[in-house]
This record gives C-alpha cells, structure tokens and sequence, in this order.
C-alpha cells in the first residue's frame, strides 16, 4: 500500500491501468486533458497504447475495436465530446463489448463554460442513446473514490460485458487529496470469460447462465461476428419479433437482475434519521458537511451518498429513507436526480431540493439553511 497525493483526473488514469487497462484513446477536453496526458507517458509505460484522436466520435470506436482485440480500453471526455460518442457507446451496449467511458462533467449545454463544474449530465449518462437500454454509471465523491470506482469500472465492464461510465466533475477532476493506492499484486481485477469447446459450434452472443455472452477475441479461431442491429446467438441479423424481444430483454436483465454487484450507496449521520440528504459526486462533500453541522444543532439528519446512479438503487435508498419524513436532493442541475426520488418514494416523504445550476460549487452553509428551512 502506497500514500499518493493526487488530483482526480490521475487517479482516474492510475485507477484504469491498475486495472488492467492497456489502451487509451481520446482527444483533448477541460476539464479531463490532464488525464489523457498522464495516460500519454503512463501507459506505454505499463505495456499499452495511448493514442490521441482527431476526435471524440474517433476515440470511442477506437476503444470498441481495442476491447474486440482484447485489451480493456477506455477513454475520457466532457459534456460536448460525451454527446458525439452516444452513438457509439449504444453500438458498444447492443454488440456488448467491455469499455470504460470517463466523463468529466463541466457547467451548461453545447460547450457551456469549460473549466467549471455542473452535475448535468446524469440523464444523459442514463439515455443518451436511442431505443431501450440499460447501463452502468458510477459516481465518485473523492480522488479515492476516483482511483476506486474506475478500478470498479472496469471489473464491472468485463464482469456485464458492458460499457461502464464514470461520471466525475470538474472541480473533482482536479481537486487533490492524498490516498490509499494499493500495490498491484493486492488488487483484484475481473477478465472477462472466454469460450471453450470446438469452434465450430461457437455463439458468440450465447448467453451464459447469468446472461452474458462469451464474446473470443477477434484473430482468434472462435469467430466472432459483431453488429450494433438486433442478432441472433450466432450473430446473424435478425428481424423476427421474438429474437428482438428476447435480446433486448436479456440486455436490461444482465445488469438490472445483479444490482446487488454494483457499488452500493453509502449512508453517513443518524441511524434513523427524520431528514434524509441524497446527493453524489462532489456535491456530496457539501451534503455531508451540513449534515454533520446539523446534527451538531441537534437536528436530527443523514445523508445517502450515490455511489451507483444507473442502474438507479431504488431499492436501497427506500431502505435508507424508511424512517424519514423529509428528504433533500442536493445536486449542481436542475433536479435531475430529484424527479428519480419523487418517482421511487412513496406518498407521504415530503421531497425536496437544493440545485445550483450557475457554474459553481453547492457549499455546507446552503445545506445547513436547506435542513432549517424543511423543518
């Protein structure tokens, strides 16, 4: 185990090649070009490949076609290039290839302010890509949870054989704090599986008993046919209404059956607490300080840090909140997570909201006037 102090953006990167990763590719962006650059001298270091392309739309199919010859990949991104790979990033979740998408979230729409922070891009992680889907997004909070969860990203990737996207912000990116990095040999990576049996029988869209296909490498003697259009097991492409229901079915099913994988919210202040706070990322820094500020005011107060947002943990955040009668969404956009909360608590919890949608940071004391202000 190792002491660093790092800022967010490197213990993404770090985090990544500790977990195996051995292809980057992207296109410089604020507020994550600091982490390209560091996979830039890094990871020819650790035997992989780094290469800039001429854009985001580039990056992504690069990463696919890396992860379809067997290396983890990933890239890193903000608001503007996150919307030119969705498309992609749909083709990596219907021919189900393992990535890792790093998104730095900046403030505003088309290129907003970019090297400020905002939390808006939550829905857009969840449905930024047509027709019905599922996918995984995760949420760190500190540059521990930076290094942690993208290590986690990539167990999950090869675990769902999915695309996995980390959500982190601008002010996280580089916010720097010391950590925990733990030496190489104590960390536990996931490779994905690999088929067995004759060749010439192969499937590479047959399901396992958990619902993941065993997907070879390409260049290896199990072929592999590989197509973002509705396909069979073997496949081929297919229009027949009880092969599009069952694959998309078994897509949801896969990751949504298994929830109890994914990295689970984290709870903070009083057991049972009668104002509950939900926020994640680096809003949840705020959220956790005016918690506590409360409960030294006597107010009796919690917090639910995310960890996981997609698949949302319904089910987590109503046990957590069983005992409240208020509960507080802080988040930096316009109630994004918030409306999640109102749709999944049942009548009678009185729900509110602190948003920021200005560029800047939400800060302890506007979460201490919000817990007075609900009571």
């Amino acid at each position: 185990m190792k002491k660093m102090f790092l800022d967010g953006n490197v213990a993404v990167a770090l985090g990544s090649i500790r977990a195996g990763a051995r292809f980057f590719a992207g296109y410089p962006i604020s507020p994550v070009s600091e982490l390209a650059e560091f996979c830039s001298h890094e990871m020819p270091k650790a035997g992989g490949i780094y290469v800039q392309m001429e854009d985001e739309i580039a990056a992504i199919a690069a990463v696919i076609g890396a992860s379809l010859g067997g290396k983890k990949a990933f890239t890193a991104t903000s608001g503007p290039g996150f919307s030119l790979m969705q498309e992609n990033i749909g083709f990596a979740s219907m021919a189900e290839v393992p990535c890792v998408i790093i998104n730095g979230q900046r403030f505003g729409l088309s290129t907003g302010v970019a090297t400020k922070p905002g939390q808006s891009d939550i829905m857009q992680a969840r449905w930024g890509r047509h027709g019905d889907q599922s996918i995984i997004a995760l949420t760190p909070a500190s540059v521990q949870e930076c290094f942690d969860l993208t290590l986690e990203a990539f167990n999950l990737a090869e675990r769902f054989s999915s695309p996995v996207i980390v959500l982190t912000d601008a002010t996280l990116a580089h916010l720097k704090e010391r950590i925990r990095v733990p030496d190489p040999a104590e960390i536990k990576t996931v490779k994905r599986k690999e088929p067995q049996g004759p060749p010439e029988e192969y499937k590479p869209y047959q399901p396992d008993e958990r619902g993941i296909p065993l997907l070879s490498y390409f260049g290896s003697e199990y072929i592999l046919k590989v197509t973002g259009l509705v396909h069979t097991e073997k496949g081929n492409v297919s229009s027949d209404p009880g092969v599009c229901a069952s694959l998309i079915d078994r897509l949801e099913r896969k990751i949504y059956d298994y929830q109890e994988e994914l990295p689970p919210p984290r709870y903070y202040g009083e057991e049972k607490a009668e104002t509950v706070l939900i926020s994640f990322g680096i809003s949840a820094r705020a959220a956790r300080e005016g918690m506590r500020r409360a409960l030294l005011e006597g107010i009796s107060s919690g917090l639910i840090q995310l960890q996981t947002v997609w698949p949302f943990p319904e089910g987590a955040i109503r046990r957590l909140s069983s005992h409240a009668s208020k509960v507080i969404v802080v988040e930096m956009n316009r109630g994004q997570v918030t409306r999640e909360v109102e749709r999944i608590l049942p009548e009678g919890v009185e729900v509110n909201s602190l948003l920021r949608a200005d560029s800047e940071v939400i800060y302890p004391r506007e979460v201490l006037e919000k817990i007075k202000e609900v009571q």
